[in-house]
Protein backbone atom coordinates (compact mmCIF):
# COMPACT_ATOMS: atom_id res chain seq x y z
CA UNK A 1 0.00 0.00 0.00
CA UNK A 2 1.74 3.57 -0.89
CA UNK A 3 1.57 6.30 1.70
CA UNK A 4 -0.64 8.89 1.44
CA UNK A 5 1.28 12.33 0.61
CA UNK A 6 0.17 15.02 3.20
CA UNK A 7 -1.83 18.13 2.12
CA UNK A 8 0.72 21.19 1.87
CA UNK A 9 -0.71 24.17 3.82
CA UNK A 10 -1.67 26.80 1.02
CA UNK A 11 -0.26 30.18 1.30
CA UNK A 12 -1.21 33.67 0.97
CA UNK A 13 0.16 37.19 0.37
CA UNK A 14 -1.67 39.76 0.92
CA UNK A 15 -0.77 43.18 0.22
CA UNK A 16 -1.64 46.87 1.54
CA UNK A 17 -2.24 44.52 4.74
CA UNK A 18 -1.94 47.50 7.90
CA UNK A 19 -5.36 48.59 7.50
CA UNK A 20 -8.77 48.35 6.09
CA UNK A 21 -9.22 45.79 3.60
CA UNK A 22 -5.76 44.26 3.71
CA UNK A 23 -5.71 43.87 7.32
CA UNK A 24 -9.42 42.05 7.70
CA UNK A 25 -8.13 39.72 4.60
CA UNK A 26 -5.28 38.36 6.20
CA UNK A 27 -7.21 37.40 9.42
CA UNK A 28 -10.11 35.96 6.89
CA UNK A 29 -7.00 33.45 5.11
CA UNK A 30 -5.58 32.86 8.36
CA UNK A 31 -8.75 31.75 10.00
CA UNK A 32 -9.24 29.14 7.02
CA UNK A 33 -6.17 27.41 7.59
CA UNK A 34 -3.44 29.26 5.35
CA UNK A 35 -0.11 30.86 6.28
CA UNK A 36 -0.62 34.39 5.70
CA UNK A 37 2.24 36.82 4.92
CA UNK A 38 0.90 40.46 5.14
CA UNK A 39 2.78 43.38 3.56
CA UNK A 40 3.05 47.11 4.08
CA UNK A 41 5.60 49.79 4.54
CA UNK A 42 4.03 49.75 8.09
CA UNK A 43 5.43 46.57 10.41
CA UNK A 44 3.44 48.35 13.60
CA UNK A 45 -0.16 48.53 12.63
CA UNK A 46 0.55 44.62 11.56
CA UNK A 47 1.89 43.52 14.74
CA UNK A 48 -1.56 42.13 16.38
CA UNK A 49 -1.80 39.70 13.01
CA UNK A 50 1.03 37.35 14.73
CA UNK A 51 -1.96 36.28 17.25
CA UNK A 52 -3.67 34.90 14.18
CA UNK A 53 -0.78 32.85 12.98
CA UNK A 54 0.24 36.09 10.25
CA UNK A 55 3.59 36.61 9.42
CA UNK A 56 4.04 40.78 8.74
CA UNK A 57 6.84 42.23 6.67
CA UNK A 58 8.18 44.90 5.38
CA UNK A 59 7.24 45.82 1.80
CA UNK A 60 7.29 48.37 -0.34
CA UNK A 61 5.54 47.55 -3.62
CA UNK A 62 6.94 50.58 -5.55
CA UNK A 63 10.44 49.52 -4.83
CA UNK A 64 11.97 46.64 -6.82
CA UNK A 65 14.46 45.77 -4.59
CA UNK A 66 11.67 45.69 -1.80
CA UNK A 67 9.58 42.98 -4.02
CA UNK A 68 12.41 40.88 -4.60
CA UNK A 69 12.58 40.69 -1.25
CA UNK A 70 9.38 38.74 -0.46
CA UNK A 71 9.69 35.85 -2.98
CA UNK A 72 12.84 34.89 -0.58
CA UNK A 73 11.43 35.99 2.55
CA UNK A 74 8.20 33.46 1.22
CA UNK A 75 10.98 30.65 -0.17
CA UNK A 76 12.93 31.01 3.05
CA UNK A 77 9.68 31.01 5.74
CA UNK A 78 8.13 28.05 4.07
CA UNK A 79 10.55 26.02 2.27
CA UNK A 80 9.14 25.70 -0.58
CA UNK A 81 8.74 27.53 -3.88
CA UNK A 82 4.25 27.80 -3.46
CA UNK A 83 2.44 30.86 -3.63
CA UNK A 84 -1.30 30.11 -3.74
CA UNK A 85 -2.64 33.73 -3.73
CA UNK A 86 -1.40 36.86 -4.61
CA UNK A 87 -3.85 39.57 -3.22
CA UNK A 88 -2.39 42.89 -4.99
CA UNK A 89 -4.81 45.39 -2.86
CA UNK A 90 -2.35 48.12 -1.36
CA UNK A 91 -3.38 51.50 -2.60
CA UNK A 92 -2.56 55.14 -2.73
CA UNK A 93 -5.47 57.78 -3.13
CA UNK A 94 -5.43 61.36 -5.10
CA UNK A 95 -8.04 63.00 -4.73
CA UNK A 96 -6.71 66.53 -6.55
CA UNK A 97 -7.77 68.10 -10.15
CA UNK A 98 -6.18 66.73 -13.25
CA UNK A 99 -4.51 70.09 -13.50
CA UNK A 100 -3.18 69.83 -10.35
CA UNK A 101 -1.89 66.48 -10.08
CA UNK A 102 2.47 66.91 -9.75
CA UNK A 103 4.45 64.94 -11.51
CA UNK A 104 5.00 63.62 -7.63
CA UNK A 105 1.85 62.95 -6.99
CA UNK A 106 0.73 60.68 -10.06
CA UNK A 107 3.76 59.08 -9.88
CA UNK A 108 3.03 57.80 -6.55
CA UNK A 109 -0.36 56.82 -6.64
CA UNK A 110 0.85 55.19 -10.35
CA UNK A 111 3.56 53.24 -8.43
CA UNK A 112 1.35 51.61 -5.79
CA UNK A 113 -1.91 50.97 -7.88
CA UNK A 114 -0.43 50.09 -10.99
CA UNK A 115 3.42 49.05 -11.14
CA UNK A 116 3.62 47.73 -7.75
CA UNK A 117 1.54 44.37 -8.66
CA UNK A 118 3.05 44.19 -11.98
CA UNK A 119 6.15 43.85 -10.41
CA UNK A 120 4.91 41.62 -7.99
CA UNK A 121 2.85 39.89 -10.04
CA UNK A 122 6.15 39.49 -12.64
CA UNK A 123 8.08 38.34 -9.84
CA UNK A 124 6.29 35.94 -7.78
CA UNK A 125 4.95 34.24 -11.00
CA UNK A 126 7.26 31.42 -10.48
CA UNK A 127 6.05 30.22 -7.10
CA UNK A 128 2.21 30.78 -8.22
CA UNK A 129 3.05 28.71 -11.67
CA UNK A 130 3.81 26.06 -8.97
CA UNK A 131 1.13 26.08 -7.24
CA UNK A 132 -1.65 26.54 -9.80
CA UNK A 133 -2.41 29.56 -7.75
CA UNK A 134 -4.41 32.92 -8.27
CA UNK A 135 -3.84 36.64 -8.71
CA UNK A 136 -6.22 39.13 -7.15
CA UNK A 137 -6.63 43.16 -7.68
CA UNK A 138 -8.05 45.56 -5.57
CA UNK A 139 -9.97 47.43 -8.50
CA UNK A 140 -12.65 49.90 -8.12
CA UNK A 141 -15.99 51.04 -9.76
CA UNK A 142 -13.78 54.19 -9.97
CA UNK A 143 -12.40 52.79 -13.11
CA UNK A 144 -15.10 53.26 -14.70
CA UNK A 145 -16.92 56.15 -13.76
CA UNK A 146 -15.32 59.56 -14.46
CA UNK A 147 -15.45 60.60 -10.63
CA UNK A 148 -14.61 64.51 -10.24
CA UNK A 149 -11.61 65.26 -9.05
CA UNK A 150 -10.12 61.75 -8.87
CA UNK A 151 -8.77 61.71 -12.83
CA UNK A 152 -5.33 60.33 -11.55
CA UNK A 153 -6.67 57.72 -9.22
CA UNK A 154 -9.60 56.53 -11.66
CA UNK A 155 -7.01 55.91 -14.41
CA UNK A 156 -4.45 53.79 -12.33
CA UNK A 157 -7.86 51.37 -11.42
CA UNK A 158 -8.92 51.87 -14.96
CA UNK A 159 -5.42 50.86 -16.16
CA UNK A 160 -5.11 47.67 -13.39
CA UNK A 161 -8.55 46.62 -14.98
CA UNK A 162 -6.92 45.89 -18.56
CA UNK A 163 -3.77 44.47 -17.39
CA UNK A 164 -5.76 42.17 -15.13
CA UNK A 165 -8.71 40.86 -18.33
CA UNK A 166 -4.51 40.81 -20.39
CA UNK A 167 -2.91 38.69 -17.84
CA UNK A 168 -5.75 36.41 -17.29
CA UNK A 169 -5.39 35.48 -21.18
CA UNK A 170 -1.71 34.88 -20.60
CA UNK A 171 -1.71 32.75 -17.30
CA UNK A 172 -4.09 30.48 -18.73
CA UNK A 173 -1.64 27.99 -20.22
CA UNK A 174 -0.26 27.58 -16.76
CA UNK A 175 -3.21 27.12 -14.85
CA UNK A 176 -3.22 30.39 -12.70
CA UNK A 177 -6.21 32.59 -11.90
CA UNK A 178 -6.84 36.07 -12.07
CA UNK A 179 -9.37 37.91 -10.38
CA UNK A 180 -10.42 41.62 -10.55
CA UNK A 181 -12.58 43.27 -7.28
CA UNK A 182 -14.18 45.63 -8.79
CA UNK A 183 -14.82 47.28 -5.45
CA UNK A 184 -17.55 49.63 -4.24
CA UNK A 185 -18.07 51.39 -0.86
CA UNK A 186 -16.35 49.46 1.81
CA UNK A 187 -16.16 50.73 5.40
CA UNK A 188 -12.15 51.38 5.19
CA UNK A 189 -12.17 55.12 7.02
CA UNK A 190 -9.26 55.70 4.43
CA UNK A 191 -9.65 59.33 2.61
CA UNK A 192 -6.98 61.46 0.75
CA UNK A 193 -6.64 64.78 3.50
CA UNK A 194 -4.52 66.60 1.06
CA UNK A 195 -5.84 70.04 0.25
CA UNK A 196 -6.20 71.85 -2.80
CA UNK A 197 -2.68 73.41 -4.34
CA UNK A 198 -3.18 77.48 -3.25
CA UNK A 199 -2.75 78.42 -7.26
CA UNK A 200 -5.69 75.81 -8.10
CA UNK A 201 -8.37 77.45 -10.40
CA UNK A 202 -10.61 75.71 -8.40
CA UNK A 203 -10.40 77.42 -5.18
CA UNK A 204 -13.70 79.41 -5.37
CA UNK A 205 -16.06 80.66 -2.57
CA UNK A 206 -18.08 77.34 -2.84
CA UNK A 207 -15.62 74.84 -3.30
CA UNK A 208 -14.69 74.12 0.76
CA UNK A 209 -18.61 72.85 0.83
CA UNK A 210 -17.80 70.68 -1.56
CA UNK A 211 -14.83 68.85 -0.65
CA UNK A 212 -16.09 68.70 2.55
CA UNK A 213 -19.62 66.62 1.12
CA UNK A 214 -16.53 64.31 -1.21
CA UNK A 215 -15.36 63.70 2.13
CA UNK A 216 -17.63 62.69 4.41
CA UNK A 217 -19.50 60.64 1.40
CA UNK A 218 -17.86 56.89 2.25
CA UNK A 219 -19.69 58.45 6.13
CA UNK A 220 -22.61 59.36 5.04
CA UNK A 221 -23.79 56.06 2.59
CA UNK A 222 -24.15 52.69 3.47
CA UNK A 223 -21.07 51.36 2.86
CA UNK A 224 -19.94 47.45 3.68
CA UNK A 225 -18.13 46.17 6.28
CA UNK A 226 -14.77 45.20 5.65
CA UNK A 227 -15.28 41.86 7.17
CA UNK A 228 -17.76 40.82 5.31
CA UNK A 229 -16.10 42.34 2.71
CA UNK A 230 -13.18 39.89 3.22
CA UNK A 231 -15.26 36.81 3.24
CA UNK A 232 -16.57 37.37 -0.09
CA UNK A 233 -13.35 37.75 -1.52
CA UNK A 234 -12.01 34.98 -0.13
CA UNK A 235 -14.78 32.58 -1.12
CA UNK A 236 -13.94 33.96 -4.47
CA UNK A 237 -10.32 32.81 -4.29
CA UNK A 238 -11.20 29.81 -3.61
CA UNK A 239 -13.95 29.10 -5.93
CA UNK A 240 -11.69 30.54 -8.73
CA UNK A 241 -11.33 28.22 -11.93
CA UNK A 242 -9.13 29.48 -15.19
CA UNK A 243 -11.90 30.71 -17.62
CA UNK A 244 -14.27 31.59 -14.33
CA UNK A 245 -14.85 35.18 -13.83
CA UNK A 246 -12.87 38.06 -13.85
CA UNK A 247 -14.89 40.98 -12.81
CA UNK A 248 -15.97 40.28 -9.37
CA UNK A 249 -18.14 43.21 -8.02
CA UNK A 250 -17.86 43.42 -4.41
CA UNK A 251 -19.06 45.98 -1.83
CA UNK A 252 -22.11 48.85 -1.32
CA UNK A 253 -22.98 49.88 -4.90
CA UNK A 254 -20.63 48.10 -6.80
CA UNK A 255 -22.08 46.07 -9.36
CA UNK A 256 -24.16 49.59 -10.00
CA UNK A 257 -22.01 51.89 -10.69
CA UNK A 258 -19.18 49.30 -12.02
CA UNK A 259 -21.46 47.47 -14.49
CA UNK A 260 -24.70 49.15 -15.10
CA UNK A 261 -24.09 53.19 -14.35
CA UNK A 262 -21.98 53.61 -17.32
CA UNK A 263 -23.67 50.89 -20.18
CA UNK A 264 -27.08 51.81 -19.54
CA UNK A 265 -27.39 55.19 -19.23
CA UNK A 266 -26.36 58.15 -21.47
CA UNK A 267 -23.09 59.63 -20.31
CA UNK A 268 -24.27 63.29 -20.47
CA UNK A 269 -26.86 62.16 -17.62
CA UNK A 270 -23.76 60.58 -15.42
CA UNK A 271 -21.78 63.70 -15.52
CA UNK A 272 -25.08 65.82 -14.45
CA UNK A 273 -25.28 63.47 -11.81
CA UNK A 274 -21.99 63.66 -10.69
CA UNK A 275 -21.90 67.35 -10.69
CA UNK A 276 -25.03 67.93 -8.41
CA UNK A 277 -23.84 64.53 -6.18
CA UNK A 278 -20.55 66.54 -5.52
CA UNK A 279 -22.34 70.13 -5.08
CA UNK A 280 -20.59 71.30 -8.17
CA UNK A 281 -23.36 73.14 -9.71
CA UNK A 282 -22.26 76.87 -7.97
CA UNK A 283 -18.86 75.66 -8.35
CA UNK A 284 -18.97 75.60 -12.29
CA UNK A 285 -20.78 78.51 -12.62
CA UNK A 286 -18.62 80.89 -10.95
CA UNK A 287 -15.67 79.29 -13.04
CA UNK A 288 -17.69 79.59 -16.25
CA UNK A 289 -18.81 83.12 -15.22
CA UNK A 290 -14.65 84.09 -14.62
CA UNK A 291 -13.05 82.31 -17.25
CA UNK A 292 -15.33 83.58 -19.61
CA UNK A 293 -13.85 87.00 -19.63
CA UNK A 294 -10.49 86.43 -17.71
CA UNK A 295 -7.67 85.11 -20.17
CA UNK A 296 -5.00 82.68 -18.41
CA UNK A 297 -1.31 83.09 -18.93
Amino acid sequence: MSAVTPQRQKIALVTGASSGIGYVTCLEFAKRGYKVFAGARRLEPMEPLREHGVIPFSLDVSSLESVKKVKQFIIEQTGDHYLDILFNNAGQLCTLPAIDVTDEWFTQCFEVNVFGPMRLTRELSPLLINAKGAIGFTGSFTGVVPIPFASTYCASKAAIHQYAATLRIEMKPFGVKVLNFVTGGVDTGISDERSFPATSLFNTPDMDAAMKERKEMARKNQTMDPKEYARQVVNDFEAAVVGGKLHLYRGSMATFFGFYCMALIPRVFVESLLIRRFKLANVYSYLEAKYSKTKLE
